[in-house]
């Protein structure tokens, strides 16, 4: 390549970088500083009064700085639905008042969070509850020392005294937030019996949902993910959840129970231990690959025992016909039937039977892996084996 070429590369590569920070820099609002990954507001003069909106690119940002802005006084559920990809907020020095419950539901990557020296009275547990923060700076607030607010001293223990996190009291005077105790404040507690769930399939069970607290929980069952039919007496400080006919599907689902009061949330969970006969649930015809492979998929609860069958005959593993599962759920398993170069003589029905303490199932499936040789008289010819 010539030094010309070279150099018309290199111009064209500079001209496409300036074109990318001259596309960001027009979307980028008059008050702020933008970069590929990174907007900043802390012209006061401009101001702000809600988060910058860029014209595209919003996928790309990952830190937004927003600090002396004397018009920002809320964050609402929806001005940061489209930053997907923000790691880094700072909101600071500003009149931020409230934080609406859903304002950071599509920001799952948010994992810093300052909000330093604004006009904060109170933050709901619910706002950060879906968030892997692991920074979270309320230094300067106006919090109250109020029930809503305990949940920051349980979630950030001695890292509360660390920020010297104060609160105000009812008469006006402050102190710190983790020495705070408001009258009728105690965050949940919950249990769930039976702690264990061993059933068949096809029966009933009923689960106790108990909770704690001031003010009373509110308890709710997570039941979206279950096949079972289920039905909720709820009375006061305990819910039954009551599970009829149980189905094999929700084998390994996890049953869980939350209570939650303005304080904060708590949740307890149990298995369900479903067990169930030995299904075959697929036997699919021969497939070639890197070896032939006669796939299948089971079931059962405990683990079916596999047993093959060739034309009735006993099928053992060995160096060139086996047996092995490559997925498994908590109670299917899929897996193949490998063979490795067979021949006329593997033709024919195979049947798998797949069986466990509560029952047993079985599938057959015709293969033919080579046409058979014949002599001239018309006889099979068995392959040449090496002595």
């Amino acid at each position: 390549m010539s030094s010309r070429h070279r150099r018309g590369i290199a111009r064209w590569g500079f001209c496409w970088f300036l074109w990318g920070f001259w596309r960001i820099g027009a979307a980028c609002p008059t008050s702020c500083t933008c970069s590929v990954s990174r907007i900043s507001c802390t012209d006061r003069v401009a101001g702000l009064s809600a988060f910058p909106v860029l014209q595209s690119d919003f996928e790309n940002i990952e830190e937004i700085y927003i600090a002396n802005q004397d018009r920002f006084y809320t964050i609402t559920d929806n001005e940061l639905k489209f930053y997907s990809n923000l790691r880094n907020l700072t909101v600071t020095d500003t009149q931020l008042a409230s934080i609406a419950p859903n304002a950071f539901v599509n920001n799952p990557k948010l994992h810093y969070l300052n909000l330093k020296d604004n006009q904060l009275p109170a933050l709901s547990w619910r706002t950060f509850h879906n968030l892997n923060l692991s920074h979270l700076i309320l230094t300067g607030n106006l919090l109250r020392c109020s029930c809503e607010n305990m949940w920051i001293r349980q979630w950030q223990g001695a890292e509360s005294d660390n920020q010297d996190l104060r609160c105000v009291e009812e008469e006006g005077g402050t102190k710190l937030l983790s020495q705070s105790t408001p009258p009728d404040c105690v965050p949940p507690t919950v249990t769930i019996s039976p702690s264990n769930i061993t059933q068949m399939a096809g029966s009933d069970v009923t689960v106790t949902c108990r909770a704690s607290g001031a003010p009373v929980p509110k308890l709710m069952w997570n039941t979206s993910i279950l096949v079972t039919a289920s039905e909720e007496d709820i009375s006061d400080l305990q819910s039954r959840l009551i599970l009829s006919n149980l189905s094999y599907l929700d084998n390994g689902h996890e049953l869980t129970c939350s209570a939650e009061n303005i304080a904060g949330l708590n949740e307890a969970s149990v298995v369900l231990n479903i067990q169930f006969a030995a299904i075959i649930l697929q036997l699919m015809d021969p497939t070639s690959d890197h070896h032939w492979c006669i796939p299948f998929s089971v079931a059962g609860n405990p683990k079916p025992q596999l047993q093959w069958l060739h034309d009735g005959e006993p099928v053992p593993d060995h160096d060139y016909i086996w047996t092995q599962i490559h997925d498994s759920t908590n109670h299917e398993y899929h897996g193949c039937l490998h063979m490795q170069t067979p021949t006329h003589l593997n033709n024919g029905q195979y049947t798998l039977l797949a069986r466990n303490a509560y029952g047993e199932d079985q599938k057959t499936v015709s293969a033919v892996f080579m046409d058979p040789i014949v002599d001239e008289f018309g006889e099979c010819l068995k392959p040449f084996v090496a002595p």
